[in-house]
């Protein structure tokens, strides 16, 4: 049973429970999805039903930001924890170098994937980078580049497009796919390649990484905006409730 978040059905697992149920699908492999909302992909799939369909049809959907966690709270239906969607695939990573699993790197700048490709194989010994390709390909390339994937086989699929994109990109290819699972993880290839720094730990222990970006990154700002939209959106919720 998920937990509803202004429309949107959130799993409520512990990491361990997100990554066995994760290591289950790849070895059925069933081609399904994750996807990893924060407060402002909740946002925006209140102004795009397409999106919030295929963010609802997801294998998992695990809550990305503290945003979440206590919107759940107030809302009466807490959660189990907050799961980011670059934590949960380092904590993926380690039970799938040891099985010798192999992941398939799609998105960022050209060569920011293959970056990235080297810095986790290295890491994780026994991980095996089935391929990479970079996300600014054009409609005519999609079915070349599903081909790829599909020789490739492996048992995860990072697809990191940036939102809306990697999530209608998953749900719209996913019978297309031969893989074991895909991940929708936004940015995370450019933090495992080292060209974007995550903020430091108390930062993210204190669940204000977004404040973080915002202040190396301001040209945030006008998307940050969609953050205290949330906060209201869920008071009212609420109140309605009552």
């Amino acid at each position: 049973m998920r937990i509803d978040v202004l429309g949107i059905g959130f799993d409520s697992l512990s990491m361990d429970e997100a990554i066995d149920r994760a290591l289950s699908a790849m070895e059925g492999r069933s081609s399904k999805y994750i996807v990893t909302p924060n407060p402002e992909i909740v946002m925006l799939c209140r102004e795009n039903g397409e999106l919030m369909s295929a963010v609802n049809e997801a294998f998992m959907v695990l809550p990305d930001g503290i945003g979440i966690v206590h919107g759940a709270r107030i809302l009466g239906t807490p959660l189990k924890q907050k799961i980011s969607g670059i934590d949960f695939a380092q904590a993926l990573f380690s039970p799938m170098a040891e099985k010798k699993m192999s992941v398939f790197l799609l998105g960022a700048a050209e060569g920011i994937a293959e970056e990235a490709g080297n810095v986790l194989s290295s890491r994780f010994s026994g991980l095996q980078i089935s391929g990479t390709n970079d996300g600014f390909f054009k409609e005519e390339e999609n079915e070349s580049i599903i081909q790829r994937i599909n020789s490739a086989s492996p048992d995860l699929l990072l697809v990191c497009l940036g939102s809306p994109k990697q999530e209608l990109w998953m749900r719209e290819n996913a019978e297309k796919l031969k893989v074991g699972l895909m991940a929708g993880l936004g940015g995370s290839l450019d933090v495992f390649s080292g060209n974007v720094k995550r903020a430091p730990k108390v930062f993210q222990k204190l669940g204000l990484e977004w404040f973080h970006r915002l202040i190396k990154q301001p040209s945030r700002a006008k998307r940050m905006t969609n953050l205290p939209k949330f906060a209201f959106a869920v008071i009212g919720r609420r109140l309605k409730g009552k």
